[in-house]
C-alpha cells in the first residue's frame, strides 16, 4: 500500500493550519466591550515564607469561573501592546491535607493579555476575593477570610474565540486581623482553563 495518499493529507492539514494560524488576528477576538467566560481548576500547596514552627503543610484544589469584560480595544507599545480584561469570579476553595475544610467567595480579577505572539497569548494576573471559610489551623482561624493572587500564563487559541491557557500562581490567605490568629498562609498554585470570548 503506497503511503503518498497519507502524506499528502498530512501536508495538506499542516497547510490549512499554519494558514489558520496566520489569519488570526488579535484585534477581532479583543474588541473592546467583548465578554469573557472562563471555566477554571487549580492545584496549590502551601509553602513556608517565613520559616515559622507550626508550618501546617496544606494541600488543596479550587474551582471557579471568571466572568470578563474588556473595556478597550488592544494598545500599548512594542511588547506591551495586549489588552485589560476585568472581571467577576466565584471561587470555590478545597483544603484536601491535613485538614478537611473550604472557602468559597467572589473576587475582582484583572488580566492583561500580550498580544505579539500570534495565537500564543502571554497574560499577567491578579486577583482578591472575599469569603467564608471552616479552615481551623495555626495559621489562621475565622469564618471569614481574603484570599488574593497574582500570577502570569500563557493562552493558546485554538479557535479565533475559544482559548485554553495554563498559568502560575502565588496565593495569600489572611482575615485581615478581623480575628486571631492571623498568621496568614502563602501558597504555589497552579491552573488550567478555557476562555470564550462573546463579541
Amino acid at each position: 500500500m503506497s503511503h503518498r495518499p497519507i502524506g499528502a493529507l498530512a501536508a495538506l492539514g499542516l497547510l490549512a493550519l499554519a494558514a489558520t494560524a496566520h489569519a488570526y488576528d488579535p484585534t477581532r477576538t479583543f474588541t473592546q466591550g467583548s465578554l469573557v467566560v472562563s471555566p477554571e481548576a487549580g492545584y496549590g500547596r502551601q509553602f513556608d515564607l517565613e520559616g515559622k514552627s507550626g508550618f501546617t503543610d496544606l494541600e488543596f484544589v479550587n474551582a471557579g469561573v471568571r466572568f470578563g469584560w474588556l473595556p478597550f480595544d488592544p494598545a500599548g507599545p512594542g511588547p506591551l501592546y495586549g489588552s485589560l480584561e476585568l472581571g467577576l469570579q466565584p471561587l470555590y476553595q478545597r483544603y484536601l491535607d491535613p485538614v478537611d475544610a473550604f472557602f468559597a467567595g467572589v473576587g475582582l480579577t484583572a488580566r492583561y493579555h500580550f498580544l505579539g505572539a500570534g495565537r500564543l497569548v502571554p497574560f499577567l494576573d491578579l486577583a482578591a476575593f472575599a469569603g467564608g471559610t471552616d479552615l481551623e489551623i495555626k495559621e489562621i482561624r475565622s469564618e471569614f477570610t481574603f484570599l488574593l493572587w497574582g500570577g502570569a500564563g500563557v493562552s493558546y487559541f485554538v479557535t479565533d474565540q475559544t482559548a485554553v491557557y495554563g498559568g502560575y500562581r502565588y496565593q495569600h490567605v489572611s482575615n485581615g486581623n478581623t480575628e486571631r490568629p492571623n498568621r496568614g498562609f502563602e501558597s504555589h498554585t497552579g491552573v488550567l482553563g478555557v476562555s470564550f470570548f462573546f463579541e
